[in-house]
C-alpha cells in the first residue's frame, strides 16, 4: 500500500491559504477576491530579494529569467496541488488537469492597464504583488463593470506586497488600471485550458523579447 500524501507544512509555507479560504468570494460584477496578506509578511523580504531582476516593461515568462531560491520556492508553492484545490474550492471550477502559466513584471510604463478581460483560454487569473509601498493613485488595478470607464468599478487594488488579486474569466470580467510610470512587481499566476497554450504563450514571450532587446525602451 502506498504511503498517504504528506500534508502541507503551514509552518514553511509562504502563502497564507488559510487567509484565502477564509475571504468571501464576490460575485459582482465577476467572480473575484482580494487578499491582503496572502503571502506571509515573515516571508516577503526574502522573496523580494530573490525576485527576478526585470529592468523593462512587459509580462516575462520565467523560463528567460534568473530567480533566487525564495522566489522560485513560492512559484512551486503557487503552482502546487494544495493551491489548486484551494482555487478549485473557492471559484467552483474543475482544475485537474489544467495546467499553469506564470509571468512576472517589474515596470509599468505608460500604456499599460488599458481595460481587457483577458483571452479565452485563460480559466482563473492570480495576480500577486510585491512593492513595498505604493502611495501614487496610478497602477491600482481595478475590478470594472464595463468596458470603457475606469471610474465605474467595484473595488480598487493597491498593488501593495503580498496582496492577491484573483478573478475567474468571463466575457465581463473587465479589468484596468490608470496610467503610472515606474517600478511595479507582479506575479501573475494563470489556469489555462490546454498545454498547447503554453507552448504558444512561450513562444509569443520570446519573440516579444527579441524584440524588446532592439528597442532601448520598452
Amino acid at each position: 500500500m502506498s504511503a498517504a500524501p504528506a500534508s502541507r507544512d503551514t509552518a514553511t509555507s509562504a502563502i497564507d491559504l488559510d487567509r484565502f479560504a477564509a475571504t468571501k468570494l464576490c460575485r459582482d460584477p465577476y467572480d473575484y477576491l482580494i487578499v491582503p496578506g496572502f503571502l506571509k509578511s515573515s516571508a516577503i523580504a526574502a522573496i523580494d530579494a530573490d525576485y527576478p531582476a526585470v529592468a523593462r516593461a512587459g509580462s516575462f515568462p520565467l523560463a528567460g529569467l534568473d530567480c533566487g531560491p525564495a522566489f522560485r520556492n513560492l512559484i512551486d508553492e503557487l503552482e502546487g496541488e494544495a493551491m489548486r484545490r484551494a482555487f478549485a474550492e473557492k471559484f467552483g471550477v474543475d482544475l485537474a488537469g489544467r495546467p499553469t502559466m506564470v509571468t512576472v513584471r517589474g515596470r509599468c510604463q505608460a500604456r499599460d492597464g488599458r481595460i481587457h478581460t483577458d483571452s479565452t483560454t485563460k480559466i482563473i487569473t492570480v495576480l500577486i504583488y510585491m512593492n513595498a509601498a505604493w502611495e501614487a493613485p496610478g497602477g491600482r488595478l481595478r475590478v470594472l463593470r464595463s468596458p470603457d470607464d475606469l471610474e465605474n468599478y467595484a473595488a480598487e487594488v493597491p498593488p501593495v506586497a503580498g496582496t492577491l488579486l484573483a478573478f475567474r474569466r468571463t466575457e465581463n470580467s473587465w479589468h484596468g488600471h490608470s496610467a503610472f510610470v515606474g517600478p511595479r512587481r507582479v506575479i501573475q499566476l494563470n489556469w489555462v485550458t490546454d498545454e498547447d497554450v503554453v507552448r504558444r504563450e512561450a513562444a509569443r514571450h520570446r519573440v516579444s523579447a527579441w524584440f524588446k532587446k532592439l528597442v532601448p525602451f520598452g
